[in-house]
């Protein structure tokens, strides 16, 4: 016997696919969005930009 009961043969990620492509879509767009956010000009010389870590300091 199983632990969720019986099993019925529903399609789910068929019906689904629109969502997961809009997901993945809005997830694209937020991380271009947030990238460029953070080489802005205002963002371009904070110590806490990850960009910036991974280069040598400027002194």
């Amino acid at each position: 016997m199983s632990w969720l009961g019986r099993k019925f043969p529903a399609p789910v990620a068929k019906p689904m696919w629109p969502f997961y492509v809009s997901g993945l879509v809005i997830l694209y767009g937020v991380n271009s969005a947030a990238n460029l956010m953070g080489g802005a000009e205002e963002y371009k010389n904070d110590p806490r930009n990850p960009a910036v870590k991974n280069q040598a300091p400027n002194h």
